[in-house]
């Protein structure tokens, strides 16, 4: 059985990680949350400036849209409190919209009925942050909210974790501009 993902958020981070979970068996993106109106959002999820045209296909219908003939619901609540995830039997949500990114505000999806929520941002308060390949064995499977740290750390962390283990490092600093 399919672990059944929902996205809050689908601005740059929200698509790209739909994008990838397409080539993905196992994992099934059933529900997307956004403000934006699906005609919209199926506009930006099919053309793409920098990542280029998305090669499947693409279809708006009544309550969201279907991609690849898999049907995506679309909601545009402001409040994740209120969305479906329990009826829908969503297992992780992907918060993507920066605006949830501490425990407090990402547990809105676990008391809508989301069993997990994975933060696309570095999070505040006491949540483990990980980056794949650098400490993403510190999870025990006990944890409901995690945050994913940033792009920036995501692009920094595995490499000064290769120097760390293998010369050692005493101090670092990074300058990000975005």
């Amino acid at each position: 059985m399919a672990v059944k993902v929902a996205i809050n958020g689908f601005g740059r981070i929200g698509r790209l990680a739909f994008r990838r979970i397409q080539n993905v068996d196992g994992i099934d993106v059933v529900a997307v949350n956004d403000l934006t109106d699906d005609e919209m959002l199926a506009h930006l999820l099919k053309y793409d400036t920098m990542q280029g045209r998305f090669t499947g296909e693409v279809e708006v219908e009544n309550d969201g849209f279907r991609v690849n003939g898999l049907e995506v619901k679309s909601f545009s609540e402001p409040d994740p409190n209120k969305l479906p995830w329990k009826d829908l039997d969503i297992d992780v949500v992907l918060e993507c919209t920066g605006f949830f990114a501490d425990k407090e505000k990402a547990e809105a999806h676990i008391n809508a009925g989301a069993k997990k929520v994975l933060i696309s941002a570095p999070a505040t308060g006491d949540l483990k942050t990980i980056v794949y390949n650098t400490n993403h064995t510190e999870l025990d499977g006990t944890e409901t909210v995690v945050s994913g740290a940033s792009c920036t750390t995501n692009s920094l962390a595995p490499v000064a974790k290769v120097l760390n283990d293998d010369f050692g490092l005493v101090e670092g600093l990074m300058t990000t501009i975005h």
